[in-house]
């Protein structure tokens, strides 16, 4: 599947609740939707309430219908009291590399 689409996002978690937010983006609902093509969830090393996500969808529509959605709605509803501040959003579309877990 071909991603046309996708974002690298940064997170700070209010102090002590990089744990939850991980727990939150883990179970995401996109994770399911056969648009988003990858979805990587990671944090820093030096500071555990950092949190990274890389997404890659098949279209900036596909991305959009799906943040319509109420699922989409309700995730970024729970992570909205966990997190320090505004997201940090660089434009990336992921081309290749390696997972595995």
């Amino acid at each position: 599947m071909t991603i046309n689409h996708g974002f690298h996002a940064t997170m700070t978690a209010q102090p002590g609740k990089g744990d939850a937010v991980l727990a939150l983006l883990l179970d995401a609902p996109s994770l399911s939707d056969d648009d988003c093509v990858v979805f990587l969830v990671g944090r820093s090393a030096g500071n555990p309430d950092v949190v990274h996500v890389t997404e890659g969808w098949t279209s900036a529509e596909a991305h959009s219908r799906f943040f319509a959605t109420a699922a989409a709605r309700e995730l970024v509803a729970g992570l909205q009291p966990l997190l320090a501040g505004e997201s940090q959003y660089t434009d990336e579309v992921p081309v290749g590399g390696k997972a595995a877990f």
